[in-house]
């Protein structure tokens, strides 16, 4: 369950208007937090954003399906369907069993180098259009410092 300053800095993201993902960056943000000062860990830091993804579903951010396995796009499905039922018991043994895996895993996968890497080589996949549109989308709409 994510923490409840988590849920209310996504609402307001939502409430300005920001874009889904935008609104999930904080529950991805509230994941790499937790792996890096040691609640669990994680294989990769793909894993620690996949696993801040599902929780902002599962807190009702709209995000689009993901392009990926059919397997992917049926989780994530599962995902929006708890959040239309948040009151429903989660099975205390499958927690802990998932819990107890996480806790095995290094914490090396949210260090800022993990993470560099890890960007660098989704920007990658992108095309150069794509990365040139983003760029200039983000100076545009970047905060006046």
């Amino acid at each position: 369950m994510p923490a409840q300053e988590t849920i209310q800095r996504a609402r307001e993201d939502a409430r300005e208007g920001k874009s889904p993902s935008t609104q999930a960056g904080e529950f991805v943000r509230e994941e790499i937090h937790h792996v890096r000062e040691g609640k669990h860990g994680a294989r990769s830091a793909k894993q620690a954003i996949a696993i801040g993804l599902s929780k902002a579903r599962r807190a009702g951010v709209k995000l689009s399906a993901p392009k990926g396995s059919a397997v992917l796009r049926k989780k994530a499905a599962q995902d929006e369907k708890a959040s239309k039922n948040p009151q429903h018991k989660t099975s205390a043994t499958r927690s802990r069993a998932t819990e107890a895996a996480l806790k095995r895993e290094p914490r090396t996968s949210a260090s800022k180098s993990a993470l560099a890497r890890q960007t660098k080589s989704a920007a990658a996949k992108r095309g150069k259009s794509a990365r040139n549109v983003a760029a200039k989308k983000g100076a545009r709409t970047r905060k006046a410092a």
